[in-house]
């Protein structure tokens, strides 16, 4: 595809992004003191605990010797001198890789104790750290990976979601909170979780002036809700006074004492909206009135040169209009699933497809490289979708980028459609997980592609979430279809299983899905395309998949089909959901990424401190 665009900057006359300071050397070597107290028998396995979570290290499943360390990375931003680091520690003291979260962090798993503080000292030479990723704090500030290039934002969120980053992080009003607390920034209110955070805010003018919708006390879980608006709007000088008016409220009435109820939205729950809302209004108030000049100080927002970024060109981000299928070009398949405009002109987003989030040094070093090459930006962002973003590339550049990626194994197709599942780590490392959701994301994803269905058009629209346990680190709640992990006996056998959902979706719009059935880990594919199958057969003209499910969950869906509801599609499944007897088909009751007999074996986990 031959594609000329003229009349727009060129990359070298936009200054590259420099390396945010969000580290300090002097943590490092505190942390590696407090290990030697701890071996020493010094320090308390509970404090050390409590220690290492405010730290960034997460034990390992069943491993207390080593640790899983979380990098935050404020609004996902990230400069190729960071991956090239990242590249460089995962192989001196992890596994040769990392993984993008869900939460724009990047994890190192299995470091051992003794290393997470030369891990955190070589973060912060690139600006990095790993302060407050764990723990009962602020955790990572998210922002959408299309703020500053969405054509429907009022104005770029980023600064602001750095700014408040940089505000909370270490500051005294949140070192030891009730539990952890989330931060979300979006661009529009289509791109962006805002009504599954703690806080969610989405960019809104009014009168020519910057602010927000605020959205409170949403939140997945064991027990999930969707957050309330605060609001009609709230100036961008209100921002931080109410930010800390939300965190000093749950502070102050957040449940200690029992830890499965006590996030902020079951506060929420529990008092009742309106109380709440009446209660964040006042304490805005009397933070405005005593808050100190050297603790507003700690907030500055950073606004970014009046460069290429201020080219808009009106245009919406649809992928590129290019019809494929299964044995079309590959770059045009890729092309298809990976590449949307920008609202600035000539400019594109690539995505980088990875697995379940996992990338290798050895890719993240090559990455590096091609992000200096290609991106007028030079930086990346990490996606809620456990993918990279690559922005602001001309289209002109498009095929050497593709083929660049080609080279390194990073050219998979699929990064925007249902093919490319979330899953989060699951029993690969976290202590928690029952399932190995990290493995079965993998596998959707690589029969998907091999099917063809990332280049369908009527399944753009819908994803594919997997959680490991019921926790939704994989976010399965807020997925077209979604799964959680869990143990059921089959014919007298313990077997891996997930938990089945239909119908929820992120955005302003947010919507918890609909539980469905329990399908066995191994019938999780099968399953996959038999509902597509029957969707297909069932659907009205031009309907997708999503817009389908979305009616069945309401029922009765319409005249042409003949399932009405979920009872029904749950009656068609059972068939194949079922399994062969454990003496005929062993396999089939094992889970993803293991050759022995299940065990629904799970630790003391470690979400907060």
């Amino acid at each position: 595809m031959k594609r000329e665009v003229l009349n727009y900057p060129d990359k070298k006359q936009v200054s590259p992004k420099s390396n945010p300071k969000w580290g300090k050397e002097e943590e490092t070597e505190i942390f590696s003191q407090n290990v030697k107290l701890f071996r020493k028998g010094k320090i308390s396995e509970d404090d050390f605990r409590r220690f290492r979570l405010q730290h960034g290290a997460y034990g390992s499943r069943l491993q207390q010797n080593y640790s899983m360390v979380r990098i935050k990375v404020p609004s996902g931003e990230m400069t190729p001198e960071q991956l090239e680091k990242i590249a460089s520690l995962s192989e001196a003291f992890s596994i040769g890789s990392a993984h993008v979260s869900t939460r724009q962090n990047i994890q190192l798993h299995w470091v051992q104790l003794e290393d997470v503080s030369e891990v955190m000292r070589g973060l912060v030479e690139v600006g990095l750290t790993t302060r407050e990723a764990c723990g009962n704090t602020v955790r990572n500030v998210m922002c959408s990976h299309f703020a500053g290039v969405c054509p429907d934002e009022e104005f770029d969120s980023t600064p602001y979601a750095k700014a408040i980053a940089r505000f909370f992080l270490r500051n005294p009003v949140c070192q030891n909170l009730p539990r952890k607390f989330k931060i979300n920034f979006a661009c529009c209110s289509q791109h962006g979780l805002v009504r599954i955070a703690d806080i969610g805010l989405i960019p809104a003018k009014k009168d020519g002036n910057n602010g927000f919708k605020i959205y409170l006390g949403g939140g997945l879980g064991a027990a999930s809700f969707i957050g309330h608006q605060l609001e009609e709007f709230t100036s961008e000088v209100r921002l931080v006074s109410t930010c800390m008016a939300v965190v000093r409220l749950f502070d102050r009435h957040g449940n200690r004492e029992n830890m499965a109820r006590n996030r902020m939205r079951y506060l929420v729950n529990e008092m009742g909206w309106e109380k709440f809302q009446k209660l964040v209004i006042k304490e805005r108030s009397n933070v405005e009135m005593t808050v100190s000049l050297e603790t507003l100080g700690r907030y500055k927002v950073e606004t970014e040169p009046q460069d290429m970024r201020q080219l808009p060109n009106g245009k919406k981000l649809p992928l590129i209009n290019e019809k494929v299928d299964v044995n079309s070009d590959p770059y045009k398949r890729w092309l298809h699933t990976n590449v949307v405009s920008q609202k600035q002109n000539g400019y594109f987003v690539a995505f980088i497809t990875l697995g379940a989030g996992d990338i290798t040094a050895s890719q993240l070093r090559s990455l590096a490289k091609t992000i200096r090459d290609y991106s007028g930006e030079g930086c990346a962002r990490n996606t809620p979708n456990q993918n990279f973003a690559i922005r602001f590339i001309k289209a002109k550049d498009l095929p050497e980028f593709y083929n660049d990626l080609a080279k390194i194994g990073l050219a998979n197709p699929g990064a925007l459609t249902m093919s490319s599942a979330v899953g989060c780590s699951g029993t690969t490392s976290c202590n928690l997980a029952i399932t190995n959701s990290h493995r079965l994301a993998k596998e959707i994803q690589s029969k998907f592609i091999e099917l063809g269905l990332d280049t369908a058009d009527d399944l753009r629209d819908s994803t594919i979430k997997i959680s490991g346990c019921p926790n939704s680190c994989g976010q399965h709640e807020i997925a077209t279809i979604g799964f959680y992990g869990g143990a059921s006996r089959v014919g007298g056998t313990m077997t891996p299983t997930y938990t089945m959902m239909f119908g929820g979706r992120d955005g302003e719009d947010g919507l918890l899905g609909r539980t469905v059935m329990r399908v066995p880990a191994k019938r999780v594919i099968p399953t996959l395309t038999k509902i597509i199958e029957i969707y297909r057969k069932e659907r009205s003209e031009n309907e997708s998949l999503s817009v389908w499910i979305g009616k069945l969950i309401n029922g009765p869906v319409n005249v042409k089909g003949q399932i009405k509801n979920l009872d029904e599609i749950k009656t068609v499944l059972m068939s194949t959901i079922s399994l062969p007897s454990a003496e005929e088909d062993p396999e089939a009751y094992m889970d993803y990424g293991n050759d022995i007999k299940f065990s629904a074996k799970t630790a003391k986990g470690e979400c907060a401190a």
